[in-house]
């Protein structure tokens, strides 16, 4: 189907510069080239499309999602030597532009997310972002709409609907975040059927001990519980309401320490006992039959972690919506898919 090119505008604007040294100053230069040459991509002599320059590029994609790669080019070229006080790089056809794209490919652009994107709460300046001195972060995963076209809908997949499938392919993404300042510290795309936890399990390589990871309903499995507090960081989890705990010990602030086992012939030996605590509750002052909420946690001392503090801090892993809705309808605007 024949296209309009999108332009970004007549003339070049300051906040397209901006945009550039911005993102200059979040993912230093130095930096780039030091991963660019880590992966064997660094442009080895000079080049009309630098590698470092490309990376910058394939960010700023996403600034400009309708406008022709030509033209998101001309913005970084002419950004990135406005930030230098030299001259930006001539204009270069879209062919080249692609081949460069191909040649730079996806593994340093993850790396250089995974060194770059930090947490970004501070101790003494950010309080509420932490809880016993542990750093508050969530994990889940949400659908995103993808071009309609044929290698996305074979790399994703539709989901179903009435008259056979959706609209657009969807792409699931699963997204490690910083509770309180909605920064992504890990993020994994996959297709739309792919097991939620298959995408959610690698970023936990992004989690250490001085986290307090909060998860919702679907992720209380054995493995998921092992494989999570693998890395030394704390959890609070909700789980299903109906599900049985034994209880192992009553504790005084109404929750009880409880253990999860592998398999049922476990449970009867113990083996591969993994200690945890059940905190039970419901919303007050909501009309209707009461919402019951049951949580999973590691934090097995309700003098240090009470159970009414926890109960209350669960609900700080609703940030991770908070994301998604900026991610799907704020950024995106109503622009097309």
């Amino acid at each position: 189907m024949a296209r309009t090119k999108a332009v970004l505008g007549a003339g070049a604007r300051l906040s397209d510069y901006l945009s550039a040294s911005l993102l200059a100053r979040v993912y230093p230069a130095e930096l780039i080239e030091q991963i660019l040459d880590e992966y064997g991509v660094n442009s080895q002599r000079i080049r009309s499309l630098p590698a470092a320059v490309m990376a910058y590029y394939c960010m700023a994609l996403s600034l400009y999602p309708e406008a022709a790669y030509a033209e998101v080019y001309s913005v970084i070229a002419h950004g990135l030597a406005w930030t230098r006080s030299g001259v930006a790089a001539p204009a270069v056809a879209k062919s080249s532009i692609s081949a460069a794209r191909g040649k730079l490919g996806s593994a340093p652009l993850k790396e250089l997310h995974r060194r770059a994107c930090l947490p970004l709460a501070d101790p003494k300046r950010h309080p509420h972002a932490f809880y016993a001195g542990l750093r508050l972060v969530a994990i889940d995963g949400s659908n995103f709409e993808v071009a309609d076209e044929p290698d996305t809908a074979t790399a994703f997949g539709y989901p179903g609907s009435r008259t056979g499938h959706a609209a657009y392919p969807q792409a699931q993404c699963a997204v490690l975040v910083e509770c309180a300042s909605h920064a992504i510290l890990g993020a994994n795309l996959g297709a739309y059927r792919k097991a939620e936890w298959a995408l959610c399990e690698p970023l936990l390589s992004h989690v250490n001990a001085d986290m307090l990871l909060l998860a919702d309903r679907g992720f209380n499995g054995y493995h998921h519980w092992r494989a999570a507090r693998a890395t030394g960081a704390q959890l609070l989890w909700r789980c299903a309401a109906n599900r049985q705990w034994p209880v192992v010990r009553l504790l005084p602030d109404g929750s009880y320490v409880s253990a999860m086992y592998p398999d049922p012939k476990s449970r009867r030996s113990r083996e591969g006992e993994l200690a945890l605590r059940v905190i039970e509750y419901s919303l007050p002052g909501k009309t209707g039959e009461p919402v019951r909420y049951r949580l999973v946690t590691t934090l097995l001392d309700h003098q240090r972690a009470p159970a009414t503090e926890l109960a209350s801090l669960y609900h700080e892993r609703w940030e991770i919506e908070g994301l998604f809705d900026e991610l799907k309808t704020h950024l995106h605007q109503s622009r097309r898919v």
